[in-house]
């Protein structure tokens, strides 16, 4: 953290240089124009402006990374500590960046999924993962007392959407818990 200009320099030169060495590289080159590194002075103002960014991926490649993942609120995916490579574009990084691996673990190997959150969208969504494919239900039980609090409330509201059967559904409901 709080790198020196000369680190921040070395940085952008090996970005460029795994850039050059790719098949891809005018594709990227357009990429990296809309890329920035952004200078912090700890690792938690990192980390707050990574939660705040919501990266699709995120790097964490320093000392004691793993201690560091409770932190991270907002992020597609996490890869962690220094054997866990991901390209280095289109990520956000924290820590020192080193040379990455060619092929991501993360996309083909290591069991997460690769249909991540992008533009931000972390910051409401998870990458696609085995709970997707999971049956969640969720039900709901309302007292006789709790219908009376409620019940003329959610009545006005339906009528106001023009659901009248919601609305009956209710005041037939009310009706009974004032006999009760």
């Amino acid at each position: 953290m709080n790198l020196a200009p000369k680190h921040l320099a070395e940085i952008e030169k090996e970005v460029d240089n795994q850039a050059n060495a790719l098949s891809r590289v005018d594709i990227l080159r357009v990429s990296i124009t809309k890329s920035l590194i952004v200078k912090v002075k700890t690792i938690e103002e990192a980390i707050n402006f990574s939660n705040d960014y919501a990266p699709e991926h995120l790097i964490l490649h320093l000392e004691n990374a793993s201690q560091k993942v409770p932190s991270i609120e907002n992020a597609g995916s996490v890869f962690v500590g220094p054997y866990t490579p991901e390209r280095l574009v289109f990520t956000c990084a924290i820590g020192l960046i080193s040379h990455s691996c060619a092929c991501s673990c993360g996309d083909y190997a290591s069991g997460t999924n690769h249909t991540l959150p992008t533009n931000g969208y972390a910051r409401q969504f998870s990458g696609v993962n085995t709970l997707s494919f999971q049956k969640h239900i969720t039900s709901q039980e309302i007292t006789a007392e709790g219908l009376d609090g409620l019940g003329p409330f959610v009545a006005i509201l339906a009528d106001c959407e023009g659901l009248q059967a919601h609305a009956n559904a209710v005041r037939i409901r009310l009706g009974q818990t004032m006999k009760v």
